[in-house]
C-alpha cells in the first residue's frame, strides 16, 4: 500500500522544503556537538548513526508506513469504544462478576500505542497508550523509542530526547494514557516510533508500536496523565500477632503456639520439581544437618543447604534441605481480611526458591503469594525483581494463575533485596489485595477470593542439581506482624 498524496498550499510546502534544506545543512556541522548520546539511546537496539534523510525509493518503509499508522489508529478507535461501553458501568468495578467462589478472573486489559501529533515548537510530544477495557489488575508497560524510517527521519538527540520509561495503571484508572517524549527540535513531517518493550506486565499486548508525527497542520495529541496516585502501607486493623523470639516458635506439627517445620502435605514439593526436602533440626538430629532454622542478632535464619548425605521422604532421596514454616496450625497467625507485613533480607544462591505465600484454610487453592525469588532461573535477579501471583481454583485444581513479575528497581526505584532488610506487604480486602515493598504499593488486583481465611507460609526452597555453593541461601527474617480487621 503506497502512501496516500495530500496536497498542500503552495506556502506550505515551500516552508517544509526550506525546513528540510536547513535542518540538513544544520545536521553536517552541527549535530555531533549538539547533545551527547544518553545511555538508553546507546543501548536501545536499532538506534541510529546518523540524521541522513533516506531516498523516497530506497525503502519499503515508506510503503508499510501507512498500513501500519492506518492499523494503530483504528485499532485504537476500535479499543476506545469499547473501553468507553465498558467503562460506562463503572470504571474498574468488578462488583458484578462471577468469581465462583475464587476459580474464575476477569479477563487481561489488552495494552496498545496510538499515533501521535505534535506541532512545530513544541518542547513534549504526548503518545496514547490505552487499554481496551478496565483493568483487574495493575498493568505496567514499559516503552522506549527509535528512529524514523519515513521521508523526514526524526533522529534521537537532534529531533528528539530517546526515552525508555515505564507507564502504570492501577485498577480504577482511566483507560488511556500519555507518554511523554522530550522534544528538541521539532521539523514538519519529521517522525519516530514509540513502541513497546515487551508485552505489558499484567496485561497483554495490542498495537504494540505507532509513530509520532511533527505535523503544523494538526491538533497536537492532548496530555492525558490522571490517576490515582499509589497507596502508603497503613495497617488498618488490630495488631494480632507480631514476631518476636517468645512468640515464633516452631515444631515438627505446629499447634497454636507453634508453627510448623513441614507442609500440611509432607516434607517435599515434588510436584514443584523441588529438589530440596524440608528439614526440621529435631526430626533430623542425627543426620549431620546444619541448623534449618537459627536465632541471630539479625533476627531469625532461614537456612537451605547441600546435604553431607541424602536424606529420603516418601521413597525419593533428597541431596538438598530446604526450609519452611507454615501457619496452617497456628490459629494467632490465621485471618480473614486483614494486613500481613514480612520484613526480611533475601538470599542469593542460585537455585533457591524463597517466598512468602498465603494459603487458604479450607485448602489449595487459593493462594496468594506476597513475594516469590525464582533463583531456579538464570535471568532471576534477587536485587531488583519480584514476583506477585493469585492462584485460583479448589480441591487441588488449580482454574486460573493472575500475577506479575517486575524490575521493581527500574519502576520503583526499590532493590537491594539481598543487601539490607525490606518489608513485604500484603492487604487483603473484599474489593481489592493490594501489595507494598517498603510501604509503596506496587501491586494491585481485584479480589476474587471472598470470604476465604488465611494461613501464612514462609520458606526457601531448593530447585537445583548443582553445587548449591554461592553466596548465601539464607533468608533472614526481621519482623513479622499480621493485622486483623
Amino acid at each position: 500500500m503506497k502512501k496516500p498524496f495530500f496536497p498542500r498550499s503552495f506556502p506550505g510546502a515551500l516552508f517544509l522544503c526550506l525546513s528540510m534544506l536547513c535542518v540538513s545543512a544544520w545536521g553536517l556541522t552541527s549535530r555531533a556537538s549538539f547533545l551527547q548520546p544518553s545511555r538508553s539511546e546507546t543501548s536501545a537496539p536499532g538506534a541510529a548513526t546518523g540524521g541522513q534523510v533516506p531516498d523516497a525509493g530506497s525503502s519499503m518503509s515508506d510503503y508499510m508506513r501507512p498500513a501500519i499508522e492506518s492499523a494503530s489508529a483504528q485499532r485504537l478507535a476500535a479499543e476506545t469504544a469499547t473501553a468507553a461501553s465498558l467503562s460506562s458501568a463503572g470504571m474498574g468495578d468488578f462488583a458484578d462478576f462471577d468469581f465462583a467462589n475464587g476459580t474464575r478472573y476477569p479477563e487481561q486489559a489488552t495494552a496498545s500505542i496510538g499515533p501521535a501529533t505534535y506541532r512545530p515548537g513544541a518542547t513534549m510530544a504526548y503518545v496514547p497508550v490505552s487499554l481496551d477495557r478496565p483493568t483487574p489488575n495493575t498493568v505496567i508497560a514499559r516503552v522506549m523509542t527509535e528512529d524514523g524510517n519515513g521521508l523526514v527521519r526524526g533522529v534521537a538527540g537532534v529531533n528528539y530526547q530517546p526515552i525508555y520509561k515505564s507507564l502504570i495503571f492501577r485498577p480504577g484508572d482511566p483507560l488511556t494514557k500519555t507518554v511523554e517524549v522530550p522534544i528538541i527540535l521539532g521539523i514538519p513531517q519529521a517522525d519516530f516510533i514509540v513502541r513497546f518493550v515487551e508485552a505489558p506486565w499484567g496485561g497483554r499486548m495490542g498495537t504494540d508500536r505507532a509513530y509520532v508525527q511533527c505535523d503544523f497542520q494538526k491538533e497536537p495529541t492532548p496530555a492525558q496523565t490522571q490517576g490515582r496516585e499509589p497507596r502508603t502501607f497503613t495497617p488498618g486493623g488490630t495488631l494480632q500477632w507480631r514476631m518476636s523470639r517468645d512468640t515464633l516458635k516452631w515444631s515438627d506439627a505446629g499447634h497454636d503456639k507453634a508453627w510448623s517445620t513441614k507442609l500440611p502435605n509432607g516434607r517435599s514439593q515434588p510436584g514443584n520439581q523441588e529438589t530440596g526436602i524440608y528439614l526440621d533440626g529435631w526430626v533430623y538430629r542425627d543426620a549431620g544437618i546444619e541448623a534449618p532454622l537459627r536465632y541471630t542478632d539479625q533476627g531469625l535464619v532461614m537456612h537451605s543447604q547441600k546435604l553431607r548425605q541424602p536424606l529420603e521422604w516418601d521413597g525419593v532421596a533428597y541431596d538438598y534441605g530446604s526450609v519452611v514454616l507454615s501457619g496452617h496450625n497456628t490459629r494467632p497467625v490465621q485471618i480473614g481480611y486483614g494486613q500481613y507485613e514480612f520484613t526480611a533480607k533475601m538470599p542469593d544462591r542460585r537455585g533457591s526458591w524463597p517466598a512468602f505465600w498465603l494459603i487458604s484454610t479450607a485448602g489449595w487453592p487459593p493462594e496468594i503469594d506476597i513475594y516469590e525469588g525464582f533463583g531456579y532461573e538464570s535471568w532471576w535477579d534477587f536485587d531488583r525483581y519480584t514476583a506477585n501471583t493469585l492462584h485460583g481454583g479448589a480441591n487441588i485444581t488449580r482454574t486460573f494463575q493472575q500475577g506479575i513479575f517486575m524490575n521493581t528497581d527500574e519502576v520503583y526505584g526499590i532493590g537491594g533485596f539481598t543487601k539490607g532488610f525490606h518489608s513485604f506487604a500484603v492487604d487483603i480486602q473484599p474489593d481489592y489485595i493490594t501489595w507494598f515493598i517498603d510501604g509503596r504499593e506496587t501491586y494491585q488486583a481485584v479480589n476474587p477470593f471472598a470470604g476465604f481465611r488465611w494461613y501464612p507460609i514462609m520458606d526457601v526452597a531448593v530447585k537445583t542439581t548443582g553445587a548449591y555453593a554461592d553466596g548465601s541461601g539464607d533468608m533472614i527474617v526481621k519482623d513479622i506482624k499480621v493485622y486483623s480487621n
